[in-house]
């Protein structure tokens, strides 16, 4: 397994909770919740007992069903069919892919109530309403997030730790790296537009270093992800679908907002607004809200109405991209080994950027102006995070940022929305494919640098 920071959270969960609450990791499909949990189990605990529900037999299931108000029958059974010796205190049970068997999510409450063990939920698609609809969900349940690897994440796999270290270091002294190892930052980066974060595509590429393959298990996680959405769906399986297809396109676009013209010229928010919210539950796309009065509380003035919809894995956003052909080309994944794409750069640019923040906890936010009447007044923020301002002795402000696909750029809409919203606003950022910059409250960070902030 590669080594992913949502660990180092399930050591802190089983301390802090000492069996006072269950875990839920929830994620996309084939972010690797089931490994994660699997490999911290047999290392925290003295024994473990793993209930896959995306195979385990209806028998195990009756037992769940039988045996509720039975707890000790409970442990019995499923120790004795699993083969395994729970210990009072010493050991985890694990629900994988608890979201097919509801009524083992609703037991929760009470296996917590009664102490024996730690329980650890798995899940995706755990909030839709056919997985929730007919339970109670308790209150003793946490939930953590489990998102790709990021690109710190995706170096540790590489052997990168040491350079890795230097970035974050580079970071917070805000001295920049070497030429040398500021390039070698710059290929790898560049690799992971192309390989993404999801786990299994990262081990092919690592272990096979053949772009060829890389696409074709990509090809198969974007299949699972439409075959879910006909599964799972309902009366959305078509919408979702159709939003899904035309990611691609919309953020291929100069400003990325979201518009349902690319769909259908007919198409009305009212009609579709269930699929996006599906997608981003469902953690395969990331939804960024226009905050159209940024202030620390960005929640407070979001735009529901005017939005971006990012995909959550850059790689997956590169190949469905070219969904129509039989394989991605070659010269896509040459051309931005080489640094050399024009077409839709901006698009996975932008993208891999959502990716970084969203994974680093940071919801996602633009700000959008346009006002024909005073050209002043019109300006385009790529994102907006909240951070601590020196200048302020530490307390947050708004943050804006800048993403650059290219080396030649201006960054008139900084200067704009520093003047207009003033106090507000805390360090600004511009992110590009430079070496890092300083320029008083204008901080220049090579794209390689995003996900540390």
């Amino acid at each position: 397994m590669f080594d992913r920071k949502a660990y180092t959270q399930l050591e802190l969960w089983k301390q802090r909770s000492d069996g006072r609450t269950a875990l839920l990791l929830e994620g996309a499909r084939r972010v690797g919740k089931s490994t994660l949990v699997e490999v911290f189990a047999k290392d925290a605990y003295a024994s473990y007992l793993l209930i896959d529900f995306s195979n385990a037999p209806q028998s195990v299931q009756q037992i769940f069903l039988d045996y509720k108000n039975d707890l000790d029958s409970l442990f019995m059974y499923l120790a004795a069919i699993y083969g395994v010796q729970l210990t009072r205190r010493q050991s985890v049970i694990i629900f994988d892919e608890v979201q097919l068997f509801p009524p083992a999510r609703e037991l929760i409450k009470q296996l917590v109530a009664d102490g024996r063990y730690d329980y650890i939920e798995t899940g995706s698609l755990i909030s839709i309403q056919q997985n929730i609809g007919n339970i109670l969900i308790p209150s003793e349940e946490e939930t953590l997030r489990l998102d790709p690897l990021d690109f710190e994440e995706f170096l540790w796999a590489a052997g990168e730790d040491q350079l890795s270290t230097l970035i974050r270091k580079s970071f917070s002294t805000l001295s920049p790296l070497p030429d040398t190892l500021h390039r070698r930052a710059e290929r790898l980066f560049r690799e992971y537009i192309l390989v993404g974060g999801m786990p299994q595509v990262v081990s092919s590429y690592l272990e096979q270093r053949d772009f060829g393959a890389v696409d074709r298990e990509k090809r198969l996680i974007v299949s699972l992800y439409r075959n879910d959405m006909q599964r799972f769906g309902g009366r959305e399986a078509i919408r979702l679908s159709r939003v899904y297809s035309t990611i691609p396109s919309q953020l291929a676009k100069h400003d990325k907002v979201f518009r349902l013209s690319g769909i259908d010229k007919n198409a009305r928010m009212r009609e579709y607004a269930d699929a996006f919210y599906w997608l981003d539950n469902a953690q395969i796309t990331s939804t960024c809200y226009n905050a159209d009065d940024p202030a620390v509380g960005l929640s407070a003035s979001l735009d529901e109405t005017t939005f971006k919809s990012y995909m959550s894995d850059t790689g997956l956003l590169s190949t469905l991209q070219f969904w129509d052909n039989d394989q991605t080309p070659h010269e896509v994944y040459r051309d931005i080994l080489l640094d050399r794409l024009e077409v839709n750069e901006g698009m996975l640019t932008e993208n891999v950027v959502a990716q970084q923040l969203r994974t680093a906890g940071h919801r996602l936010f633009f700000y959008s102006r346009r006002d024909d009447s005073a050209r002043e007044n019109t300006m385009e923020i790529d994102f907006l995070i909240t951070r601590g301002y020196d200048n302020a002795t530490g307390k947050l402000r708004v943050s804006p940022i800048e993403v650059k696909s290219g080396k030649r750029y201006r960054f008139g809409s900084l200067k704009k929305f520093k003047a207009k919203f003033g106090t507000r606003v805390g360090i600004s950022y511009i992110l590009h494919p430079r070496p890092m910059q300083v320029d008083g409250e204008i901080i220049r960070l090579p794209l390689y640098m995003s996900w540390c902030l």
